[in-house]
């Protein structure tokens, strides 16, 4: 897979921005049999559904892939199963993130071995740590493999930003090529852009008009699961100039992403988008996280036939 992808959009139009990852990205859900094991052969299905149609890069092993309750084994046989159904056409990046750094250190090392296209860092959670903290993690995340990382900004979460000026900071480390941004900071978005040749990705869905007329990358999208298609029409739409075009999309996606992002807990709304687009069997996740119920499956489905996504 190649590691950029930087459309050139219309005559006239702003140059479209450097694209290490491409420009729509799924952060995957990890589909589970209904007795509880990570069913493979159901995430090699949703990921080349999610492929197929529009998106070029999936994030395995993130918090929507319930990264905290996989162990290291189904991580490593995740990966295996996605990179051969769909490694020669997308970009697949492995969460690799924690608040251990030596245990960060080893998952990176494991994904490069798996052969992951990248990595996705999130800053340490529950420990807060201070900015010279984050700049020394990172850094030896990135020091430990040859892979391209994404940092995963993420304070609602992790109760810790990463502040414009550690992000300047780590934009000089060779392998820190990218940003998810899920801080809700538009200005200090601007700030690094401005500033940095880091490619920047909305890791909000509600933002993700937003950063991409500001000029991000592209989208790491949980609504992706439903709307990859949408948002590919929405990110070619802003590389063309189109600004019309691309809010239409927005107003129409707004429905799905309230009830997705903010009605229900984020990887139970995918996995239950993946057993409507009969990717999967089952909408099983695992504890703590519990399924989307009857009614709030019948509510999305309702949702998504009326965007015209199902």
């Amino acid at each position: 897979m190649p590691l950029t992808t930087t459309p050139q959009g219309t005559p006239g139009a702003p140059a479209a921005p450097a694209r290490p990852f491409g420009s729509v990205l799924v952060a995957m859900a990890t589909p589970f049999a209904a007795d509880g094991e990570v069913d493979l052969d159901a995430a090699a299905r949703l990921a080349t559904t999610l492929v197929d149609a529009g998106c070029d890069g999936l994030v395995l092993s993130g918090t929507t892939g319930e990264s905290p309750t996989t162990s290291t084994g189904e991580k490593a046989r995740l990966l295996g199963a996605v990179l051969e159904a769909v490694g020669a056409r997308a970009h697949v990046l492995a969460g690799a993130g924690g608040n251990d750094t030596a245990a960060s250190v080893e998952a990176a090392r494991a994904a490069e071995v798996a052969g992951a296209h990248g990595l996705l860092v999130v800053t340490p959670y529950y420990s807060r740590p201070p900015q010279a903290g984050l700049l020394a993690h990172f850094g030896a995340v990135a020091d430990a493999t040859g892979l391209p990382v994404m940092l995963y900004d993420i304070p609602g979460r992790t109760g810790t930003p990463i502040a414009v000026g550690t992000l300047q900071a780590l934009a000089e480390h060779p392998r820190v090529v990218a940003v998810k941004d899920a801080k809700n900071d538009l200005y200090a978005a601007s700030q690094v852009m401005a500033n940095t040749d880091l490619a920047w990705y909305s890791g909000e869905d509600a933002l993700n008009l937003a950063h991409l007329a500001q000029g991000a990358a592209g989208v790491v999208s949980v609504v992706g699961h439903a709307a990859a298609g949408a948002y590919r029409a929405m990110v070619d739409a802003v590389d063309a100039g189109d600004l019309p075009t691309a809010r239409t999309l927005h107003a129409r996606l707004l429905p799905v992403v309230d009830l997705m992002m903010n009605r229900a807990q984020g990887a139970a709304s995918a996995s239950a988008v993946a057993q409507l687009l009969g990717a999967t069997t089952s909408r099983a996740v695992r504890l703590p996280l519990l399924p989307l119920d009857e009614d709030q499956v019948e509510q999305l489905q309702g949702a998504l036939t009326e965007a015209g996504l199902l």
